[in-house]
């Protein structure tokens, strides 16, 4: 499996109402160092695909977003119940994804 389709894979599993980094998704790949090829990945990504569960590293949305950016992004992710900081910054510890292991909040 090359490198986008092990991204794709994970990224398909991440569920609504959750999120991850792109730097959690190059580990998750199997090379912590390629969050930036991560990102590539996600501008290229077929649709369907929950790329929009993706954020960087300090919970930030993606300016390059489809046509209208961090709007979309954001109105995306607040309709599956994503929290947000008052910052505007995705809520990490409230909401992150860890990898296909994690289960979802309060369901240990």
């Amino acid at each position: 499996m090359d490198t986008f389709a092990r991204i794709y894979a994970l990224t398909a599993q991440i569920p609504p109402g959750r999120v991850t980094t792109y730097g959690q998704l190059a580990r998750l790949a199997g090379n912590p160092r390629l969050s930036r090829i991560v990102g590539c990945a996600m501008h290229a990504a077929p649709a369907g695909l929950p790329c929009h569960r993706v954020v960087n590293r300090l919970g930030g949305l993606c300016d390059a977003f489809a046509p209208t950016g961090r709007d979309s992004h954001r109105l995306l992710l607040e309709q599956e119940g994503v929290p947000f900081r008052p910052d505007g910054r995705v809520d990490l510890a409230r909401c992150m994804w860890y990898g296909p292991e994690d289960s979802a909040p309060g369901q240990d």
